[in-house]
């Protein structure tokens, strides 16, 4: 059977190769113009070599599952999963808090099970948590149980001996941008008031599938609901919750990855804000997943969680 395409599905379907074509154009340059950039500034595309002295031996640890991680007064009880490596002696450990995706919205917890302990088997204290959902609760709420949730991790940080100077944010989509949120925005400014401060810095970023600036997105019921309106309604708003928006010299170092074939989060979001934590002298890493989709980046990430990993322990790890 013949398939007859009106002339406006072709014209249509004509802008949308341009598009693409556009964005691999740009995103060669991009690669290009960085190609001499040194080993803690670099793209990586497909399956590059992990550094492996960085990464350690794995060892054990312990799960403690369903812990309630906000106060008495908070809107939702919101728990989270803490996974404790079996370290000898009482040297102080690295944490990571791990935040999953879902577009603010769904799902839980549960599909960063399996990242937060790969963290651990590498001597991460890592506490995988949830937090509430879009519509129900709008922009900043998310951010705000992620400070609540570094709070509880301060203050167990002699049970847990976590070295508080040393947490990083890992996270994948939604989660991602909460995390990269918090990292540059969520212990000083506008959105520390009333729940950050010092107690949410963080040291580092693993960050998947980012949506780093919001006002690239069409008026979309995920956004939207996210922030509580339109971009022509809320237009500071989507700035305010953009980590692109707020990035500074000061940014704690992030490892970056993508696909290229993200139409969710289009790649130029991982892209720019690379360029962007570049120009402000960030140490950054950006690795490009190719032929990837958005939940391929995350069902199927390659070996991006061990590059990621072994950037953190680059980053949090003495020497």
């Amino acid at each position: 059977m013949k398939h007859h395409h009106s002339p406006m599905a072709l014209v249509s379907a004509a802008r949308n190769a341009w598009r693409c074509l556009r964005r691999y154009i740009s995103l060669g340059a991009l690669m290009l113009a960085l190609s001499g950039c040194g080993t803690t500034h670099r793209v990586s595309e497909g399956e590059p070599a992990v550094t492996t002295d960085a990464l350690r031996e794995p060892i054990g640890f312990s799960r403690h599952l369903g812990q309630r991680y906000t106060p008495e007064d908070w809107p939702e009880v919101l728990r989270a999963d803490v996974y404790l490596p079996q370290t000898a002696g009482m040297e102080k450990r690295p944490a990571a808090l791990v935040v999953h995706g879902g577009g603010w919205r769904n799902p839980g917890r549960d599909d960063m099970t399996a990242i937060a302990e790969k963290l651990a088997a590498q001597g991460y204290v890592s506490v995988n948590i949830e937090h509430r959902f879009a519509p129900d609760y709008r922009f900043p709420a998310q951010l705000h149980d992620l400070q609540q949730a570094m709070r509880w991790i301060h203050a167990n940080a002699e049970d847990w001996r976590v070295d508080t100077d040393r947490i990083a944010g890992v996270g994948f989509s939604s989660g991602a941008h909460l995390v990269s949120l918090l990292a540059l925005a969520g212990a000083e400014g506008p959105l520390a008031k009333p729940h950050g401060g010092e107690h949410a810095r963080l040291a580092a970023v693993l960050a998947g599938g980012l949506p780093s600036d919001l006002h690239k997105f069409d008026d979309g019921r995920l956004v939207v609901n996210f922030i509580g309106g339109t971009r022509a309604e809320k237009g500071d708003a989507y700035a305010l919750a953009s980590p692109a928006r707020h990035v500074t010299a000061s940014a704690p170092p992030h490892f970056l990855y993508h696909g290229t074939w993200d139409q969710l989060v289009p790649v130029d979001h991982a892209t720019d804000f690379y360029a962007e934590l570049i120009a402000h002298g960030v140490e950054s890493e950006l690795y490009l997943l190719h032929g990837r989709g958005h939940f391929a980046s995350f069902l199927l990430d390659g070996r991006a969680i061990e590059a990621g990993i072994a950037f953190l322990n680059r980053a949090l790890y003495h020497p």
